[in-house]
Formats: C-alpha cells, sequence, structure tokens
C-alpha cells in the first residue's frame, strides 16, 4: 500500500484504485464492522460509506482514498491542524500518486479544507464541497462547537462526540458524553481559530476550476447553549448564498429533505458527484 508522510512526520496509507482522471477522496476505503457499525447504523451513518463512494467512482476514475479524517483522530495535532498545514497534506497525497492535477471531493469539514487548498494551488482540476457551504460558511458557530467539545473533553466529561446512538429521533446533544482525549478535539479549535475572519466570498469568487457545492435542505442543527448556543445551518446558507455561487461560476445543488448524515451517503453523493465528475473532467 502506498503512503504519505504528513506535516508532522505521520504516516498515511493510501488506497489507488481504477484508472483515469484523478480524483482524492478522504474517505476510509475499509468499512467499519462489529458494534461500530451497528452504532453507525442506528444513528444513520453507513460503516462502508467510504468503500462505497470509491466503489462507486473507480470505474470512470482513478481513485486516491485516504482516511485523513481517521488519521487525524488518530494522531491528534492540537497546535499545527491549520488550513495551510490541511492543503500541504492534501498535496502530499497527490505528489505521492504522482498527480500534477486532481480533483478533489470532501464532505463537512473535509470540504471546507478542499477551499482552502483550491485558494492555495492551481492544480485542482475540480473541487466538490459537500456539507458545507462555500460562501457564508459557518466558521465562528464552528468555533463555538468545537470550544465546548474541547471544554468538555478537558473537563473529562463529553464532547468527542461521542454518545449511545439512539433508537429513533434526534440526538440530545445535552446528553453528548466525550471519550476523546483533549489533543484531538484542541485540533479542530485550532482549525477554527486560524479560519476566524476567512474572506470566503473573495475565496469563492477567485477558484477557477470546475466547482460543485451541495448540501441537504434539513442540514441544520440547534447546539445547547452547554454546546455554545448555536445554529449551524449548511442548508440555509447554501441556499442563501446560491444565487452568488453561481454568478461565480459553481454549481449548486440542494438535496431535498436530506440533514447532514443523510446528505453524506453514497445513494445521495453519487448521483450528484459522478455525473458532475465525469463533464467537469471530459477531455
Amino acid at each position: 500500500m502506498t503512503h504519505v508522510t504528513m506535516h508532522d512526520g505521520s504516516r498515511l496509507d493510501l488506497e489507488i484504485t481504477g484508472g483515469g482522471p484523478t480524483v482524492l477522496l478522504p474517505v476510509n476505503p475499509t468499512p467499519v464492522t462489529g458494534e461500530r457499525a451497528e452504532e453507525m447504523r442506528r444513528w444513520g451513518a453507513e460503516p462502508a460509506l467510504g468503500r462505497q463512494l470509491v466503489d462507486g467512482l473507480s470505474d470512470a476514475f482513478r481513485v486516491v482514498a485516504f482516511d485523513y479524517e481517521g488519521h487525524v483522530l488518530s494522531r491528534p495535532k492540537p497546535t499545527s491542524l491549520t488550513p495551510r498545514n490541511i492543503a500541504a497534506d492534501i498535496l502530499a497525497v497527490a505528489d505521492a500518486v504522482g498527480a500534477e492535477r486532481f480533483a478533489y471531493y470532501g464532505y463537512s469539514w473535509l470540504a471546507l479544507a478542499g477551499l482552502q487548498l483550491a485558494i492555495r494551488t492551481d492544480r485542482l482540476s475540480a473541487l466538490v464541497m459537500g456539507g458545507f457551504p462555500a460562501l457564508n460558511g459557518p466558521y465562528a458557530e464552528m468555533l463555538e462547537v468545537t470550544a465546548a467539545a474541547h471544554r468538555r473533553a478537558g473537563a473529562g466529561g463529553a464532547g468527542g462526540g461521542h454518545q449511545q446512538a439512539p433508537d429513533e429521533g434526534e440526538a440530545n446533544w445535552e446528553s453528548v458524553e466525550i471519550s476523546a482525549p483533549p489533543e484531538r478535539t484542541r485540533q479542530f479549535v485550532t482549525l477554527y481559530e486560524a479560519l476566524a475572519g476567512f474572506d470566503d466570498r473573495a475565496a469563492s469568487t477567485s477558484v477557477r476550476c470546475p466547482r460543485l457545492c451541495f448540501a441537504g435542505t434539513a442540514d441544520t442543527i440547534v447546539y445547547p447553549e452547554s454546546w455554545g448556543g448555536v445554529t449551524v445551518d449548511i442548508a440555509g446558507r447554501l441556499a442563501g448564498g446560491r444565487a452568488a455561487l453561481e454568478e461565480a461560476g459553481w454549481d449548486v445543488a440542494l438535496l431535498d429533505g436530506l440533514d447532514h448524515l443523510g446528505a453524506m451517503l453514497p445513494d445521495a453523493v453519487l448521483p450528484v458527484v459522478r455525473p458532475w465528475l465525469r463533464t467537469a473532467l471530459a477531455g
């Protein structure tokens, strides 16, 4: 298996599948199994999400899969998970597989990472952002949420994002308990602190490669006071900025009725992203 060295000297494994234009996919290509997989299903998540995305794209593209989120969770970077270093890590992946030009797809904070990459390199052949708006992003709100998670982790309570999955209905954020070490939560505070004051309007208009941003129409989370008391309204912000993004050359898709987890599932992503990439990378 190919591997690459990250900005902190740690090693990240890569899986290369298929042929054609290169698409970098920061997902775990190995399905989760056992009790953890069952818990993920109760939440509405897909334990084989990464594998299904790779398999759904690799007949048309050379897919480079790398579990960047799993990597930073297992090898935390509490003071160095900055936009610049994340972009450098992704470029290191491209270099390791010999891709001078490449497309990138990321979801949620990994979509945010894609925008940071796009403003730092001219090597992108296409950019897909899912679950995070390219314009009017909730950076301040996410700083509040991640800071609250870090405080809860530091108190030995909760915040790493682990909770026993509910049988039905939405999660009760008041009961989310933290099983993460403080350095794991601190790295995301570092990321959003570095993005304080980030001008995503200027960034979104500066990107010149083909670009797509999508989210579910129900992608809104209201956090209680113990989690910062903020609303992270991905859907509303993408819908509100849609006209400006399209004027700037973005393609925008809103997936009817889907929340943050629903819009990242392969059955939602592949019918949107696969044909878009085929058109964007044609020739």
